[in-house]
């Protein structure tokens, strides 16, 4: 997998969501978290920018999991409407 660019892990915490993150697919996302647990488990990184990355990992988990909650009541309306 490709590291990061500079640009993504230097991103701060607080920075509004990316332009077009609302489309990110659950695939997108969870590549992304894969991602950035590779570069946080090397530890080779700075604590500002690992800060960094450990605050965008996190967001992309809770939109991870706001996706398969929406799924999974997706599956339980169908599944009930049978």
């Amino acid at each position: 997998m490709a590291p990061m660019s500079k640009q993504q892990i230097r991103r701060p915490a607080e920075a509004p969501a990316q332009a077009g993150e609302q489309t990110l697919t659950f695939e997108q996302a969870y590549h992304e978290l894969e991602q950035i647990v590779e570069q946080l488990e090397r530890g080779d990184l700075p604590l500002e920018q690992m800060l960094a990355l450990h605050a965008r990992g996190q967001h992309l988990a809770a939109l991870c999991s706001a996706q398969l909650d929406q799924a999974e009541l997706k599956i339980r309306t169908v599944s009930n409407a049978q």
